[in-house]
């Protein structure tokens, strides 16, 4: 009995998995299901954007036309070419005019909405999907829609009825730059198409705004309304706001399929990357000049970006606000 006692205190104990450090068994399943959901992913973003942007870069340091494969050395060439062609920089003007328009618009729209949704007791989850649905459309449907509902529709269309109402004659929204009722037609399918998707953003941040806020604003004699949106919930939505600008001034410049199919061929209207699929894709087949162009336009939003983030404060911490 004493020597099996003694035998048995005399032996090692087991050694304790610890709870603390995962097996690599464990480790190693983690990293290969990582590798598993975002490997595809990776490889597509290298693929489908990486690689035609570097390629892009390249191409507009070189003649390519009808082929992207180019061999002739330009230099700045192309750029030279783009920058003093009439219709790229008109466009990039024009445009800039009407991302100053359509940013501040829509935001405030996008906001107004979002407010409107958040106080309402009732129908909430209703009129939230109702002023999101039409962010899932596709714009080139949305804006033939647009165009064949409301302006210029089968005989006249929505407008220029209710306008014949008040004695005023039909109106050729999308047939001449003199006046330019296009944009009008165009201003209001994209307040339609992107105020949905904001508000959604807003609303979230709404939803996250403590009410302690509120009721020390209301204790500290605040009136209910301008006051309290002005020094509580606009602060609040700083980050949101910023986000929001950024997005919409980066959609701005990239519009492309409304103007395509609502003003098609026009020489005037048109968007920066309708310009570039005329250049690259056009009659002459211009890559060269194509992708300069297109560097220039990132440039371009680039700088609006960094200015629009400069003044938001973006990236800047709580403390140096």
């Amino acid at each position: 009995m004493s020597t099996t006692t003694t035998r048995d205190l005399a032996s090692p104990a087991p050694a304790k998995v610890s709870k603390d450090r995962p097996r690599r068994g464990l480790r190693a399943t983690a990293t290969l299901n990582f590798w598993l959901f975002t490997g595809p992913f990776l490889i597509g973003l290298v693929i489908f954007v990486f690689v035609p942007i570097g390629w892009s870069l390249y191409l507009s340091f070189f003649e390519a036309r009808f082929t992207v494969t180019p061999s002739t050395f330009v230099g700045f060439d192309n750029y030279a070419q783009m920058l003093t062609n009439p219709d790229f920089t008109r466009s990039l003007g024009t445009f800039t005019v009407f991302g100053a328009f359509i940013v501040p618009t829509t935001w405030a729209l996008s906001l107004g909405l979002a407010l409107l949704v958040h106080r309402l007791r009732f129908m909430q989850a209703f009129f939230r999907s109702v002023f999101f649905v039409p962010t899932a459309c596709s714009y080139v449907a949305a804006a033939l829609i647009w165009k064949m509902s409301i302006f210029n529709g089968v005989r006249f269309g929505l407008m220029n009825t209710v306008l014949g109402w008040f004695g005023v004659e039909n109106v050729a929204w999308l047939a001449n730059p003199d006046p330019p009722w296009y944009w009008l037609v165009i201003v209001t399918l994209r307040l339609w198409l992107q105020a949905g998707f904001y508000m959604i953003l807003f609303l979230a941040a709404l939803q996250n705004i403590p009410s302690e806020l509120y009721e020390a604003a209301s204790i500290d004699g605040a009136k209910p309304g301008w006051q309290t949106f002005r020094y509580i919930t606009l602060p609040q939505l700083r980050a949101t706001s910023t986000a929001v600008i950024l997005l919409l001034l980066i959609a701005a410049y990239q519009a492309f399929d409304e103007f395509f199919a609502l003003l098609g061929k026009a020489t005037w209207g048109q968007p920066p990357l309708v310009e570039l699929y005329k250049t690259a894709l056009g009659e002459n087949q211009d890559y060269g000049a194509g992708s300069a162009g297109a560097v220039i336009l990132t440039l371009l939003i680039c700088l609006v970006t960094l200015f629009q983030g400069k003044i938001m404060g973006f990236g800047r911490g709580e403390d140096s606000k």
